[in-house]
Formats: C-alpha cells, structure tokens, sequence
C-alpha cells in the first residue's frame, strides 16, 4: 500500500493509469472537491481542487465540463500552459476553467457530450434531460412519459445518462413517481433503466440504479443500493451480476477490461435505511475500486481515509499527468487561447517584462530565493527600475530579512517619495525589527502618500494598539472595513456612534474571528447598560456561549434578518472605541463568561495529576504559519513530563497528528469540541491550558483558566508588545520567541513554567 493526502491505494492503481496514459478525474459534493488521480512512478498523485458541490463529469476532444451547483464550468486543455504549472516541466497538459454556464438549482447529475458536441445534462429536480444555449438556463429536451410536467419537485430521481453511437440512449431513475418526491416511497426497490428514443422501458425493480454505460456491446449498470455492477439486456431486461463491491456505487468508466467504479459510504440517513448494501456486514469504502470485468474479481482499489465519504462521478481523461487549476490560480490571468490565423499579428513581448513577470511569479509561488535572484539580475541591468525595488524589498520582508528589505524600500522611496505601497512595507519591516516609532513614520507617509491608504491606516492603528495607546489605536482601527479583505454588515440603520439609545435596540455583529468575539465580549455590559434591548448575532459555535450572558437579550445567526428587529448596529471589535476605552480603564474582571448547566461533556479521569490542555496550531482558514503555529513535534515535547495528563483540544486533526497524539499519551478530545460552550466545559476541568494564539485561548482567559499564551515577536496587538502578563487577561502568562520561528526553546520555556506553576 501507498499513503498519499489521507488516501491508501493498491500499486495496481496507478499502473493501470501508466499503461493507459490517463488520468482520472473524480467528483465528490459531500467535500466540495474535484480531484485528479495521476500516477507518479509507483504511487498515485491526488490533486484536490475546490468547486460548490461538484457532481456530472463529462469530457470530450480536450473539454472537461463539471456540473457545480447551480451552474456548469467548462475547462479546456492548453498544452502549452502544463510545463508552467509547478513543479514546471512535469505536466502533459492543464485544464484552465473558460466558460461558466449558470443554470440554476436543477441539482445536475449525469452528464455526456454528443456527436455535435452538445451537452446533454440530466436535470434531476425537473425530471429531465436538457442542453444548454446562450438565451437560456437550459433548455428542457426529454422526460419520461410517466412524468406529466415539468417542476422543480424530484418527482422520480432521474440521475444517469448512457451515450451510444454518439447521442443520448439510456437513462436511469430511482423511481417511476409522478408526485414531488415521489421516489423515496420505493427506493430499496423502485428503479429503472429506460432507453428514451421509444421511451421503453428496460428494467424496472432495481435497488438504487447509478451510472448507465454502453461499453463492449453491452449496457451496464452500477445497482448502488446491492453495491453491485451488472449487465442488463437492452432486450430482455433480464440482469447479470458481475461483481460486487463494498459500497455506495456511483460513476464508472472503463480501461479496456476493467471498469473504474467510484464507491461512496452509505449516510446514515433515512433514504438509505432498508437498502441491500446497508443488511450486509461488511466495512463499507469510499473510493474507486477497479473490478476485472470479465472475471469479476477486484483487482485494485483506492480508498480515501479522511475528509472524503462520497464520491459521484469518475470520468477518464487521456493525459498521464495534467495540472487541473484552481479558479484563482494566477496562470489564468497570463495564459491566452488564440486562433492559428490571429497569431501571426502579434508581436514579440518585451523580454525585461517577460523577466520582471517571471521573478514575480517565483515570489507568488513562495521561491524566495529564486524570485530574489531573479529581481537581483534586472536590477543589476536596471538599477533603477522601481517595480523590482518595490518587490524585492516585499520579498526580503516576506523572508524577515528586514535590513535588506529596508534597505531598498528607501531606495524606492528616495527616488520616488510618494509611493503610498513602499513607505506602508517599510512600516512592516520596522515593525519586524520592533522599531515601533519608525513603523510609525512609514505608516504616516504612506498616509500622507495616499489619505484613503485603508491599509496603511489599519498598520498603524495595529501599532498603536501594541503600544497601548488606545484613543488613537481605535480611531485607526476603523480603517479595516475598508479593506479589501473584510465584508461589512449592510443594513439601512445607522451604525452607533455613541450617542444615547437609551429607548432603542442594538445589534452587535461578530467579525471574522471567533477569538476576537470572545475577547470583545468584555463590552457586551456595558452596551446593555445604555440601550432597550442588546441583540447579539454570531456564528453557531458561538451561540450558547452568547446566549448564557445575561446582558445579551437575543442571539441570532448571520443571514436575512427582519427589518424591524433593530435600531442600530455596532461591530463587536468596534465597542472598545465607541465606548472610549483606554488602558487604564480597561476592565480586567473575569470570569466574565459562563457555561450553560445544559452543556454535557464527559467528565475527565481524575488520577491526581493536574490536567494540561494544549493547542498547538491556529484556525485552517488562516494563512498557516510559524508566527501562529507550532509544529506538532515541538509541542509534544512538553508531554514527556509524567507529572501531568495532556489533552489535545486542537480541531481540525489529521490522522498523523491523531496518532502522535497516541504515540504521546495525550487524549483527544476532538469529537467533544463541539461549540466554544461544550469546549469551556472541558477547559473548566483543566488546571492549565497552554496554547498559540487561538480562540481557545481567549476562551480559557476569559474562563478565568490559568493559561500560557506562546507567541511570536510580531504577535497580534492584543498581546501588547512586551507584556509577560496580560493585560487584557490576568490568568494568561505571555511568552514570546527571542528569535522568530523557534518553538524549541519557547517550548523549553513553558515546560518549566508548567512545573514551577502545577508540578
């Protein structure tokens, strides 16, 4: 077997792909996910790229069409763009997404392309198949006899489609319904296969039919409620078990004798209760499982073992290694299809921009040195070419050489005194070093520069925020919603300002980080002292947690809310400086949150060793770096101390993470962490609670949980910046890396504080 990104597979699996020189593309909605199987020497690349709720593949003469939710995207293969994917030189060919076809919610399944061309797709929620054109969503083009008109209801599942002599042929359906979902009355037993040129009817009383394929003169059928592929004679309608295999079975292709069969794990839902497959004992799989189709037998596999349980299609497309891009890859926006005919105009590019775009896209990519290189070289030729002073200045900045990257920023800024973007990077790079007033000066002449510089105003609100100069820090701060990165709250209310809503209701939103609220929510008293009603609108996680305050009269979660439910709103991170809080008026009091009696958590075993929680890597939606995260190795270090039981209250875990947590002797707790309530229940049974910055940390502080909060030099603002106690919250120590990046001794240093403090 071969590991690769939570998967296993058999080394036949990727041997059978070299032997046909293809690679196979799968879709999974379940993970939002559309990935490429290629083989690589003996083992199987697997490639996932993020699409909404990916389901029909289809593919023709170099263009792969893939229904993603409510529309349809049209890749196409430019040769001439796969030895510029990375690693370069080690791609036949790349799939660029070209044309988007918007369809609304018709729930695609299926799909194929006929002789013409033409995409056929089965719509599902109308009960037919349909094509599309430029006028129109789409255009409804077959439905089954039985189906008196079109709707949006799902009246009998239609889900498969078979192409045969290139036109549609076969269909399949869960049920012969004609009543809004209709289908599930008889889904262990109410399937059909019908061919739609005489609309006659093949097979019917088949268990979940999947994937009709006409291939080596025969229709075959995946039966996904038995987990079987089988035959059935066009004819006769009379059904041949080939093989079965250990799950949900959806798409199929075929390399000449063996079929490629992606298998999903049943859901324990009520559509799938009463289903063959579901009555057998067996380890159901989520995977593709290769079956010989002459003899029956299994012959490979492979088998995802983490974030995957449903697979839809899988479709074969002939190149043995293809980049397939991400919607936002940058190669999009410097790669051109243009006619044969049209080439001949254009004129060569400048080779110094050719080399300029090349140098940046190495610093995209993150090849520092080489994107260093490169800009070392132009310049060299050019030395005054402001673009690359400005770049290879952000690069030695992105590095934390911050001498280098200073030292040509003011070269920049010397010869051109009015970039806003180089005296905003000379501000970080100063404030790399620590030298805060310097930061200061870059911050204000950038501002100076460019006076609606958002950017710019945020960096230096962040400083003064560090430095703990309040008044000024919240104006600035202000500036982040106009920042390209943050959505503000639209409303036609007024934000409060401060002034008096003594007769009035106010919402509070919550911003980007689950942290933040918890931190902010300090302030959530003193609002309700000066209004009729507090509203407070969060994120799920945060919902019990809210509710609990005494001060909150109403928790809701983002989406449409009634016009009338409000008077004014305010941003939670904004209160501070609503409410005119200074360092020396700042409330430290806590605990200032609670738990609901409700939450149920398992009680923790007590053997009389103090119990330490540890968290050792920031949110997965964040950029992931070593300012915010600690290796999971370094981390484990402290658990080489017997005189405490460990907890690991890190979410989400990877499977190898979760094995070094058993090789370490620390108890997951990743199956309990249900909500930041259920996690304060377990955190209240910890005797301390040792983290990077995270929301579970701000969560602990404001427990009042003693806590250790290990941090960078160039940690957040909130941590101040040279703080050992906080003072934001009393029960949190602060210790800060001397030399960025080095978690060992930072490490060293909480494991001695742990037995001066518990052993």
């Amino acid at each position: 077997m071969t590991d690769a990104l939570h998967s296993q597979h058999t080394t036949s699996f990727p041997e059978l792909l070299k032997q046909a020189k293809a690679s196979l593309v799968v879709s999974t909605y379940q993970a939002g996910k559309l990935i490429l199987l290629r083989a690589n020497g003996e083992s199987l690349n697997t490639h996932f790229v993020s699409l909404p709720k990916p389901m029909g593949v289809a593919f023709k003469d170099g263009r792969l069409s893939v229904g993603s939710g409510a529309q349809v995207i049209d890749y196409f293969n430019m040769a001439n763009v796969g030895p510029k994917v990375e690693p370069h030189n080690t791609h036949d060919g790349a799939f660029l997404s070209r044309r988007t076809h918007v369809t609304g919610d018709i729930d695609i399944h299926e799909m194929g392309f006929d002789d013409d061309n033409q995409l056929w797709i089965v719509n599902t929620r109308m009960s037919c198949l349909c094509t599309l054109d430029i006028n129109h969503s789409i255009v409804p083009r077959w439905r089954p006899p039985f189906i008196s008109g079109y709707d949006l209801t799902d009246r009998c599942h239609l889900n498969g489609l078979a192409m045969r002599d290139g036109k549609p042929k076969y269909v399949s359906a869960l049920g012969t319904s004609d009543k809004a979902a209709g289908w599930r009355e008889n889904k262990a037993f109410g399937g059909m296969i019908m061919d739609i040129d005489d609309n006659r009817m093949i097979a019917e009383g088949l268990s979940m039919p999947h994937s009709p394929r006409w291939y080596r003169d025969k229709l075959w059928v995946l039966e996904s409620g038995a987990g079987q592929l089988v035959t059935i004679n066009e004819q006769t309608g009379e059904k041949t078990v080939v093989a079965q295999v250990p799950g949900f079975c959806r798409g199929i292709d075929f390399i000449e004798r063996y079929a490629l069969i992606g298998l999903s794990e049943v859901r324990e839902t009520a559509v799938f209760a009463g289903l063959p497959l579901t009555e057998r004992e067996q380890d159901r799989k989520c995977g593709v499982w290769i079956v010989d189709i002459e003899s029956g037998e299994s012959v490979g596999f492979l088998v995802f073992s983490d974030g995957v349980q449903e697979i839809f299609s899988v479709q074969l497309v002939p190149w043995q290694y293809p980049a397939l891009l991400d919607l936002d890859d940058p190669l999009l926006h410097t790669s051109y299809s243009i006619p044969d005919e049209a080439l001949k105009d254009f004129t060569p590019p400048d080779p110094r921009l050719v080399r300029t775009e090349n140098a940046i896209q190495h610093h995209r990519r993150g090849e520092f040195d080489k994107a260093i290189e490169a800009y070392k070289e132009i310049l060299a030729e050019d030395p005054g070419n402001l673009t690359v002073l400005y770049h290879i200045g952000v690069a030695f900045s992105d590095i934390e050489q911050w001498d280098d990257a200073i030292s040509y920023l003011e070269q920049l800024v010397d010869k051109q005194n009015n970039h806003a973007e180089a005296h905003n990077s000379l501000g970080h790079a100063h404030s790399g070093k620590l030298d805060f007033e310097q930061a200061i000066n870059s911050y204000t002449a950038a501002i100076a520069a460019d006076q609606k510089y958002a950017t710019a105003h945020f960096n230096l609100g962040c400083i003064k925020l560090k430095q703990g100069h309040f008044d000024e820090g919240w104006k600035e701060y202000e500036w982040r919603w106009k920042m390209p990165t943050f959505q503000p709250f639209n409303c036609p209310q007024p934000q409060w300002l401060g002034e008096d809503i003594s007769d009035k209701t106010i919402l509070i939103h919550t911003e980007q980080g689950n942290g933040d609220a918890i931190q902010f929510a300090r302030f959530l008293p003193l609002v309700k002292a000066r209004c009729k009603k507090l509203i407070i609108v969060c994120v799920e996680s945060l919902r019990l947690l809210f509710k609990q305050m005494d001060c909150v009269d109403e928790v809701r979660l983002p989406g449409n809310l009634p016009g009338d439910l409000f008077d004014v709103y305010c941003p939670i991170m904004s209160l501070a400086g609503v409410l005119g809080i200074r360092l020396d008026t700042l409330s430290t009091q806590t605990p200032y949150l609670s738990v609901p009696k409700e939450v149920v958590v398992p009680s923790l075993a007590d053997n009389g060793k103090p119990k330490v929680g540890l968290i050792w890597a920031g949110s997965p939606t964040q950029k992931i770096n070593h300012h915010r995260s600690c290796p999971i190795e370094e981390m484990m270090v402290i658990t080489g101390n017997d005189k405490f039981d460990f907890y690991s209250l890190q979410v989400p875990l990877s499977s190898e993470h979760k094995q070094t947590l058993i090789d370490n002797s620390v108890t997951d707790l990743e199956q309990e962490l249900i909500s930041y309530a259920h996690t304060g229940a377990l955190l209240q049974q910890m005797d301390m609670v040792i983290s990077v910055c995270t929301s579970v940390v701000h969560l602990s502080a404001a427990l009042n949980i003693p806590s250790m909060v290990l941090l960078s030099p160039h940690a957040d603002w909130r941590w101040l910046s040279d703080e050992e106690q906080s003072t934001w919250y009393p029960s949190v120590s602060i210790l800060r890396q001397k030399k960025s990046g080095d978690w060992k001794s930072l490490i060293l240093n909480a494991s001695e504080l742990l037995n001066q403090r518990l052993g």
